[in-house]
């Protein structure tokens, strides 16, 4: 949900909320998916397409589309819900990089090495 320390004056969500939520999406999906420590090592691209307004209710839609040794790259779709009216609509999304990381906050496999 939206709330009013969330919005900027033209009562919309503030771009930089979206991307934190968008950031803690991606965090999730990513450790779901390999189920180590990870930590985002960049942002590809982050497209704002419409306003969420206050009021309105945020989802957030993760999704791992690719795997490499130690990263994982997860776009995250991000959509608006009018409560009243039960309206949706996507109001963005982005592509994250996620790194899984040791106990030294060092780069590790996401996948256990085939022994």
């Amino acid at each position: 949900m939206v709330f009013p320390e969330q919005t900027s004056h033209y009562g919309s969500l503030y771009g930089g909320n979206a991307l934190a939520a968008m950031g803690k999406a991606a965090f999730i999906a990513a450790t779901r998916h390999c189920r180590k420590a990870v930590v985002m090592a960049s942002s590809q691209r982050v497209d704002f397409d419409n306003q969420i307004q206050k009021g309105e209710v945020v989802e957030l839609i993760p999704r791992v589309i690719k795997v490499g040794r130690s990263s994982m790259t997860v776009e995250v779709q991000l959509c608006a819900e009018n409560l009243q009216s039960g309206e949706r609509r996507p109001c963005g999304h982005g592509t994250f990089i996620m790194v899984a990381v040791d106990a030294q906050h060092r780069p590790t496999a996401v996948l256990p090495s085939a022994a």
